[in-house]
């Protein structure tokens, strides 16, 4: 009898745009290999990158976008994606899905689903761990999806009867390179806001990028635009008052720092980063009561946002190192020993923090 063969459930196609990405190329192709085929808009390199996609087996199209939008060449490359796929994978070159991604996507999907979302390591450490994590968005169906915005661009779905799956299963991990400039992201940003100038998306992206660039009154200006637009995206509109209080910290303007970091811990209390930045200021300015409070209320948070929001600084050592000094100036030993164990569990490598947690031991053992 003669052997059944098994057929791929769904067309999976990869898309993309690259361009002077020839030192990714092994290793994306290596994971995007799992789909029915991969097609890559290049859209100006001067290495080897066409080359080696090439070999590698991708289809690869040249075309330069002038002016540059990355929703452009985004709809450029999707439009190179046949027809017949049932399902479009968009992942830049220097993302790497889990091995075994394309089973679980089959498994999980469905004829009537849209979309999916899945777990994106945007940072990770030295030894691989993630540093700042949030669910993505760019798998979905052929049909009726669009890139929109210049910068930080988004999927639009213009059909009906939209339908989403979440997939904690597949993990996309991101490998930037450093070098690669963001120049471009100003000016596309503040085109952004000029063509729709209602997108509070647009608004918080640009506050943002000004603060990036040091800009801070204009940063603040920004971010207030932002604010007035009333988005119920309230982990944003939290991260866009903690970006305000940076801003002011910068300025050395102390009194409208705290006044906005406690303004972005009462648009969300139950998530960390505002008291972590809060306690960082006071600590610089030596506060140490409010480093102690902030600490506190920080800990009775247990679980991690899994928006873009989320900081790694509001989870690993940062928080508990700076608590256990607080308490130590405030003669509160216990609790200093207590966060400096925290500190030391969660950083055993650094010997600040291990000399900090030996010395605080001690101490409490003679105050005992």
């Amino acid at each position: 009898m003669k052997p059944k063969i098994k057929k791929p459930k769904y067309k999976i196609v990869v898309y993309a745009i690259a361009k002077d990405e020839e030192r990714f190329v092994d290793r994306w192709m290596d994971c995007m290999s799992e789909a029915n085929e991969v097609v890559v808009l290049d859209t100006g390199s001067s290495d080897n990158t066409v080359k080696k996609l090439k070999a590698r087996g991708a289809k690869v199209y040249q075309k330069v976008i002038t002016p540059w939008r990355f929703d452009t060449a985004r709809n450029e490359s999707l439009k190179l994606v046949p027809q017949d796929a049932d399902i479009c994978v968009c992942a830049d070159l220097d993302e790497v899905f889990n091995k075994g991604w394309r089973a679980i996507l089959e498994k999980t999907w469905q004829p009537d689903v849209k979309q999916a979302r899945y777990l994106y390591n945007w940072s990770l450490d030295a030894q691989g761990n993630p540093l700042v994590w949030f669910y993505y968005f760019k798998i979905h169906a052929r049909q009726n999806f669009v890139w929109q915005n210049p910068v930080h661009e988004y999927l639009k779905y213009t059909g009906s009867e939209y339908k989403v799956v979440w997939i904690d299963d597949i993990i996309l991990n991101h490998y930037p390179d450093p070098n690669k400039s963001r120049s471009c992201y100003l000016p596309l940003l503040e085109l952004a806001v000029q063509e729709n100038p209602q997108d509070d998306r647009s608004w918080y992206y640009l506050g943002r990028e000004y603060m990036f660039l040091g800009q801070w009154d204009k940063s603040i200006q920004t971010l207030q635009n932002y604010l007035k637009l009333n988005s119920d995206f309230l982990q944003e509109r939290c991260a866009a008052i903690r970006d305000i209080a940076k801003c002011y910290l910068n300025k050395s303007d102390y009194l409208n720092a705290y006044k906005y970091y406690i303004m972005a811990i009462a648009h969300c209390p139950y998530t960390r980063e505002a008291y972590v930045e809060l306690a960082l200021a006071a600590y610089y300015n030596q506060d140490y009561p409010t480093v102690f409070f902030m600490a506190e209320q920080a800990q009775n948070i247990k679980q991690q946002s899994k928006t873009y929001i989320n900081q790694s600084y509001a989870w690993d050592s940062t928080l508990p190192d700076i608590a256990s000094v607080a308490c130590f100036e405030l003669k509160l030993y216990d609790k200093a020993y207590y966060y400096a164990n925290q500190a030391f569990e969660l950083n055993p490598h650094d010997n600040r923090i291990k000399e900090n947690y030996e010395l605080i031991k001690r101490h409490r053992a003679l105050n005992n």
